[in-house]
This record gives C-alpha cells, structure tokens and sequence, in this order.
C-alpha cells in the first residue's frame, strides 16, 4: 500500500504543474491589458501604468511571470490582488462558503440519487421506474443555469419557499436551492448508475443461491444486492466532491454567492492572473485528493489494482 500510495502521490505533481500552466497561458492570453481595467473609463498615467506593471511583474516575459508565481507559491505566498488584497486571504474568506455549498449539494446527490437509483433498479419495469428515468434524463439534458432560473422562479419567486439569491455570508437556507441545482446532474447519474448496478446483480446466480436458501428479501436486498452494487457508486461520489467545487462557478453566479466559483470569475475579467492561478491549483489539488482517496478505497477492497 506504501509504494501504490508514493506511486500516485508522485503522479501527482506533474498533474498540478500542467494545470497551474495551462491557466496562467489561458488568462495571460486573454486580450485587453489589466492596469487598464482598473482604471475603468478613467485616463491612465503611462508612469503609473508602468510601475503597477513592475510591481505586479506584468512587464516581465510569460515564462518568467509563471516562475515566479511558482518559486512564491511554494512558500505560500500567492501575492496581492490588484486591489492590494492578499490573493490567500481572499480565497480563505471565498473557501469556506464553497466548501458548504459543494458538502450540501454531495448529501443532496448522495441521498436521492442512491435511494431513486435503488427503487428504480428493484422495480425495473415499473411505471415508477419510467418516471425516475424521464426525470432523470431531463436533469442530464437540461444546462445548470436552465435548472437554476427555473429554480428561482418557481421555489423563490412564485412560491417563496426559498430565498431567491444567497449573498456573501449565507445560511442553510440560502444555499439549499443552489445546492440543489448544482448536485441535480450528479445526482441523475447516480441514480443511473445505480439502477444499472441494481438491476444487473439481481439476476447473478449468488443472489438466487441466497434466496433459495431462505432468506428474506430485505436481508437479500441489504447484505448481498445492495453491498455489491454500491462500489461503484460510491467512487463516482468520491470524485464527484472535488468535481463540484470545481463546477460551482454558474451556480455561484446565478445565485450571487460569493464563493471561489464567483471569486474566479471576477479575477478572470480583471485578469487577475495569479489570484485565478491559485484558485485552480488549490481546486485541483482537492479534485486529485479525493481521486487519490478514491484509488485507495479501491485498493484497499481489491488488491490486484496495488501490483496494476
């Protein structure tokens, strides 16, 4: 288990280093100079536009900027934001929020997905079961920002059950919509995948060979049916919780939450390259964790994949 976990944890680094590089090439090339924007419609001083450039290193060759935000990342220095702001401050108050948003939306998913999954997977055939697939398909086909607009109008606006916008500092209440919206296409897969896993090991020769020796249904359902079927669900869970961090940038927007989804996309139109760098790379590093988790989950239950 040492030498599988070094070997992943190795494979790693040059996962995060691409990234970060590819982000920093990304908004690098976006077009449109960022001293300028910060000045708005206002007219700008070519002596004050060239020492913000030299103090941020924006006068510098793009290799050269993305080294030195490499040789400052190590020692956890991110730098400032344009507005003087340290970059690691900034996502520490953005972090949390997301954190709480992408942990809701999960026990959302996690909850609904396996318990439809699991009835339309017994009940194949049903009408319930054509109804749980229809819904689930519609979740899938239908875009987040679809979803969440027709969210706000009928749970906010029309009905007034749930606030209709979050804000920057917001309850359970206030998240239960986005979360809801952000977890429904992970969630229409899982109840996908479930069913496909229920359905299929109903009929392997080890649940007839239980049932013909006289066990119940329920105790058939729990200790054989479900147990085997659940693996790969709960994979797909284990990396679905970096992934949804990641994927809260709509969600964020169109319930003006100001999380890291909403602090990326800011810096993205102010180009702040090192403040968007450092989000990604922090994002990534949560997304390979939780597949680092996953892989020694797996391992742990199947030995072969430590020697693959």
């Amino acid at each position: 288990m040492g030498k599988y976990l070094l070997r992943r944890i190795l494979q790693m680094i040059p996962v995060v280093l691409g990234t970060t590089l590819l982000v920093y090439a990304l908004v690098f090339a976006l077009p449109g100079d960022p001293v300028k924007a910060m000045f708005g419609d206002k007219p700008v001083n070519e002596a004050v536009a060239a020492q913000i450039r030299a103090e941020y290193n924006l006068d510098k060759p793009f290799f050269v900027q993305y080294f030195l935000f490499l040789k400052n990342a190590l020692s956890l220095n991110f730098g400032e934001t344009f507005a003087g702001q340290p970059v690691i401050a900034e996502i520490g108050r953005a972090f949390p929020v997301t954190i709480k948003l992408a942990l809701m939306a999960f026990c959302f998913e996690a909850i609904f997905g396996c318990v439809f999954g699991v009835i339309s997977g017994l009940k194949k055939g049903k009408w319930y079961d054509s109804v749980i697939l229809i819904v689930s398909l519609l979740l899938i086909s239908v875009p987040t920002f679809v979803t969440g607009f027709l969210g706000q109008y009928f749970l906010g606006v029309k009905w007034r059950i749930l606030p209709v916008t979050a804000g920057s500092n917001p309850g359970f209440l206030d998240l239960l919509m986005p979360a809801m919206v952000l977890g429904s296409v992970s969630m229409a897969y899982i109840i996908r995948l479930a069913r496909s896993e229920v359905s299929s090991n109903i009929a392997l020769d080890y649940v007839r060979t239980a049932r013909a020796k006289g066990m119940s249904n329920t105790s058939v359902t729990f200790r054989h049916i479900l147990r085997n079927s659940m693996i790969p669900v709960v994979t797909y869970l284990g990396q679905d919780l970096g992934a949804l961090m990641g994927g809260a940038m709509i969600t964020e927007q169109i319930f003006n939450i100001h999380g890291i989804g909403f602090l990326t996309y800011q810096s993205i139109l102010k180009g702040e390259a090192n403040m968007v760098v450092s989000v990604v790379t922090l994002l990534t590093l949560v997304f390979v964790i939780c597949n680092l988790l996953v892989d020694m989950l797996y391992a742990a239950l199947d030995p072969r994949i430590r020697y693959a």
